[in-house]
């Protein structure tokens, strides 16, 4: 099985979770310039204007870049259909708590 396929998904999944944030971001008034350019600040942004009382939130996007950026995309450890599925669920999830925030 060629894992390179899967591997792009789970980056583009990523890519996907960081571009909702930055909507969110946009949102809350940050600018272009403003916006996180590590995972670092992306953590502080989404704790300082996003989930200040909502810890669920953080975990959640502690998981997905744990699965998607390290296990999917940079490791290319996940391969399983089954998890695959799983894991774009709940990037679907948390892009639309984001998007209804």
């Amino acid at each position: 099985m060629d894992k390179k396929p899967v591997c792009e998904a789970f980056g583009t999944a990523y890519l996907a979770v960081l571009e909702a944030i930055n909507k969110a971001l946009i949102e809350k008034g940050l600018t272009q310039k403003e916006l996180p350019k590590s995972v670092d600040c992306y953590r502080a942004a989404l704790k300082k204007f996003i989930s200040l009382h909502n810890g669920k939130l953080m975990r959640e996007f502690e998981l997905l870049y744990e699965t998607l950026h390290i296990c999917g995309y940079y490791r290319c450890l996940i391969y399983g259909v089954d998890l695959i599925k799983d894991s774009f669920k709940h990037t679907e999830n948390f892009i639309n708590k984001l998007v209804v925030h």
